[in-house]
């Protein structure tokens, strides 16, 4: 049963399409885990632009997959754009790993991938 992530948004645009639902699931898979690796990447190198870019583009799949840490994702995203200052960002950046790595291994099993 899944913890770190809540389907009801992928249930709603899939209109319970099972396979859609399926396909978007692994393009999850696919694509999220490449990008956080990146994200961690792009802070650690305190990259701002590239931080902004990479939490922008993730930030919408996120909310897709329910994952808890939209908000932290958003605090990332206004780093990079210049309107937060450093001191929480790799809390916000751990949240983030945890959620997304959860939600994966999660999804895996619940998906058989």
């Amino acid at each position: 049963m899944a913890t770190y992530y809540k389907l009801e948004k992928v249930n709603a645009l899939a209109e319970n399409d099972q396979e859609f639902i399926s396909v978007l699931v692994q393009t999850f898979l696919e694509e999220i885990p490449e990008d956080l690796k990146s994200l961690e990447e792009a802070v650690q190198n305190d990259n701002k632009e590239q931080s902004y870019q990479l939490a922008h583009k993730m930030k919408p799949t996120v909310e897709l997959f329910g994952l808890n840490s939209f908000n932290a994702l958003l605090a990332i995203q206004d780093w990079g754009k210049g309107l937060k200052n450093q001191e929480n960002i790799k809390v916000q950046l751990s949240q983030v790993v945890k959620a997304i790595s959860m939600a994966s291994k999660e999804l895996k099993i619940d998906y058989n991938l």
